[in-house]
């Protein structure tokens, strides 16, 4: 019997986040996605109980971030030297 409660809840918040999402009255698509790169990066979705994994994704999010924004800067910077 806790397992069929325990579907039903997630079932309850998989439809009012698909509710809140696809609700045109509700915050625009650019606070939502700044909202959702913030707790991607602040690594929102790590276990809480274990601060080493909480660091450790933070970390890692945090230097991949940087990498692409690195990437994208040598880019531009290739294509505008012309070679």
């Amino acid at each position: 019997m806790a397992g069929r409660q325990d579907s039903d809840n997630e079932s309850r918040r998989i439809l009012e986040r698909v509710a809140q999402e696809t609700d045109p009255s509700g915050t625009s698509l650019v606070a939502r996605t700044a909202k959702g790169v913030r707790d991607h990066v602040a690594a929102a979705d790590a276990d809480r109980a274990d601060p080493v994994e909480v660091w450790g994704t933070r970390i890692g999010r945090i230097l991949g971030l940087l990498l692409a924004l690195g990437l994208m800067v040598w880019l531009v910077l290739f294509l505008i030297r012309g070679s």
